[in-house]
C-alpha cells in the first residue's frame, strides 16, 4: 500500500467522530510526519483542520532519544521493561509515546495562552489540530518570510514570551527553530512539540532541558540577528532558567 494511502487511512477515527468530512491533500512533509489539510465537519464551526500524521516507527529519525525521554514515565510495569528492553512491543510504545507527548503538550501551553494550533483529537500516530492560513493559502514557515526590522523586533519579543510560558508550564520546547514556527498576519504559531522535555524531573532541575533551551533560543537568535535584534542566547538562557525554573534560588550556583 502506498505511504500516503496509509496514513491518510488512520483519519478514519476523525470521520467516524463527525470532526472531518474530506482530507483535502497534503499540506507539509517532514522527516517524522506529513501534515494534510482536511475540511472540518460542519459542527465543529471550524473551515478547516490540518492532521499531523506520523510515519511508521522504522521512518522517524530523533536523535538521542533518551534526552527527550527523560521525566517521561511508564507506568505500566510490563510495557516498561518492554521500552527499557527495546523489544517489538518497546518499539511500538515509544512510538506512540511521541504522539501522545505531543498533544498533551499542546493542549497545555495551549491552555496557557501559548501561541500554539489549538489540538483537538488524537488517533494513534494521528493529531488533529487547528489549521493556520486561509483556503488558499496555508501559513508558511518563519524560514521563509522576510520581515521588516519593525516586524522583526516585534516577533521575536513575541517568540520570548512563548518561550516564557512553555517554562511556567514546566517544559522547554527543545526543537524550536524557523522551522517550527508558522507566521500568519504578523503572529507566531509554535508548532512541533514531540520532543519537549520537562524542565524537573526527579525531584530537581533537568539538565539537558536547560542545555535545549540554551539551543532553542540560539537558534531563535541566530535567525534574528541579520535584523539588527542584538540577544545573547547564554544569557537569555541562565537568566529566564533563573527566573521561571528556579526562582528563589538566584544566588546559588546554576
Amino acid at each position: 500500500m502506498p505511504a500516503e494511502t496509509s496514513e491518510v487511512s488512520v483519519l478514519d477515527t476523525f470521520y467516524d467522530s463527525g470532526l472531518i468530512v474530506d482530507v483535502l491533500g497534503p499540506l507539509r512533509p517532514g522527516k517524522e510526519a506529513t501534515v494534510y489539510v482536511c475540511e472540518a465537519h460542519p459542527d465543529t464551526g471550524a473551515q478547516y483542520f490540518a492532521a499531523k500524521v506520523y510515519r511508521e516507527r522504522i521512518y522517524r529519525s530523533f536523535r538521542n532519544d533518551a534526552v527527550y525521554q527523560e521525566g517521561r514515565v511508564i507506568r505500566d510495569a510490563r510495557l516498561r521493561r518492554a521500552w527499557e528492553n527495546k523489544s517489538e512491543t518497546g518499539r511500538e510504545v515509544q512510538f506512540a509515546r511521541w504522539t501522545g507527548h505531543e498533544f498533551a503538550t499542546l493542549g497545555r501551553v495551549h491552555a496557557a495562552g501559548a501561541d500554539v494550533p489549538r489540538p483537538v483529537a488524537q488517533s494513534g500516530p494521528a493529531i488533529l489540530m487547528e489549521y493556520i492560513g486561509d483556503e488558499e493559502t496555508p501559513a508558511p514557515l518563519l524560514k521563509s518570510i522576510h520581515l521588516s526590522v519593525e516586524a522583526a523586533g516585534v516577533t521575536f519579543d513575541a517568540l520570548l514570551h512563548n518561550i516564557q510560558v512553555f517554562l511556567e508550564c514546566g517544559l522547554v520546547h527543545a526543537d524550536l527553530s524557523p522551522f517550527n514556527i508558522l507566521f500568519w498576519h504578523g503572529s507566531v504559531k509554535i508548532i512541533g512539540f514531540p520532543q519537549s522535555v520537562p524542565t524537573w524531573t526527579n525531584g530537581g532541575p533537568n539538565s539537558s532541558a536547560y542545555r535545549l533551551l540554551a539551543r532553542d533560543l540560539g537558534n531563535v537568535c541566530r535567525y534574528f540577528a541579520p535584523y539588527g535584534v542584538e540577544a545573547n542566547p547564554g544569557q537569555l538562557a541562565e537568566e529566564l532558567w533563573w527566573r521561571h525554573v528556579l526562582p528563589g534560588l538566584a544566588g546559588e550556583a546554576l
